[in-house]
């Protein structure tokens, strides 16, 4: 494909956060390219929730149906790649591609997601997005009033606990070891009827992705459809950090109430500036970080 380069704004990844930033930049008439790979981090999540107009279809679809529109407008682009390098060059910045395309842009958007870390739980990979889930506001309808496992452990495990009850009144924590909860929130859990289990988990039992048992390495199983997990990410590109991009103490790319991260031209939208990971709040990030950039390119030329 014949790519109008140099161009005004190139943003990584094409899911939500990077479509959203494309259709606003589109509408203002820029010249955009937006790059992506093909490797969402909620590929095998067979429904997305609590986003108004697409409540229950695939993540895949609500994504066609975007990259259709926003390839309506002519200023947009659409590349199948990954950046596999970026540098800082003059007033605009310099991307390689694994294809082996150069490009030039005034403006970087990374809308690039984060990557899972697995737990070495076998079965817990196939089981992530289905029914080994993240997040209450994206899936706990559909799971509520369940008898529902939690994998967590210390401040993290009691907050959970305290959402989740929105949901269910049968919650059981697994914390994969020594729990790490003090006294004090040992107490609170057993006043709302959370009961723990510590002994380390062996493997799930699921079938195509669906929970049916967890396993302790004591041998034990333990019947449940549901289980919710806090587990750890990186970013999936490691390209913002090499640019100078700082990072919260959280991991999350550090960004203003405008997507600017700390670095003059670049900004950062979706699950990779934020732990609200949900498509409507991708979706608002991306229009933020658009709107953002057309005013400071609008700035700049003035």
């Amino acid at each position: 494909m014949e790519i109008n380069n140099p161009l005004e704004v190139i943003i990584i990844g094409g899911s939500y956060a990077g479509l959203s930033a494309a259709m606003t930049l589109g509408r203002a008439m820029r010249k955009v390219l937006v790059i992506d790979s093909g490797q969402p981090c909620n590929a095998q999540t067979p429904h997305s929730h609590n986003f108004i107009t697409h409540d229950g279809e695939t993540p895949a679809e609500i994504v066609r149906k975007a990259k259709a529109q926003v390839l309506k407008y002519p200023t947009v682009e659409f590349l199948n790649d990954r950046v596999i390098s970026a540098e800082k060059s003059g007033a605009s910045f310099e991307l390689k591609t694994e294809s082996g395309k150069k490009l030039r842009a005034k403006k970087l958007v990374f809308a690039t997601g984060l990557k899972d870390r697995m737990p070495d739980i076998p079965g817990f990979a196939e089981c992530w997005g289905i029914s080994v889930i993240h997040c209450p506001y994206c899936h706990g309808y559909e799971v509520r009033h369940q008898k529902t496992a939690m994998l967590a452990n210390g401040n993290d495990a009691l907050h959970f606990a305290q959402v989740l009850s929105n949901w269910t009144k049968e919650l059981v924590l697994f914390t994969n070891g020594p729990i790490s909860l003090d006294a004090d929130q040992q107490a609170q859990l057993i006043k709302h009827g959370v009961s723990w289990i510590e002994a380390p988990l062996s493997h799930i039992i699921h079938q195509n992705g669906q929970l049916t048992h967890l396993v302790l390495k004591d041998g034990q199983e333990h019947a449940f459809a549901v289980m919710y997990a806090r587990i750890p990410f990186d970013q999936h590109s490691s390209l913002p950090q090499e640019l100078g991009c700082a990072l919260t103490g959280q991991g999350f790319l550090e960004v203003d109430e405008l997507q600017h991260t700390n670095i003059p031209g670049i900004y950062a939208a979706g699950d990779n500036t934020t732990m609200m990971r949900a498509v409507s709040q991708a979706v608002a990030a991306g229009m933020r970080a658009g709107a953002a950039i057309n005013y400071d390119l609008i700035v700049e030329s003035w």
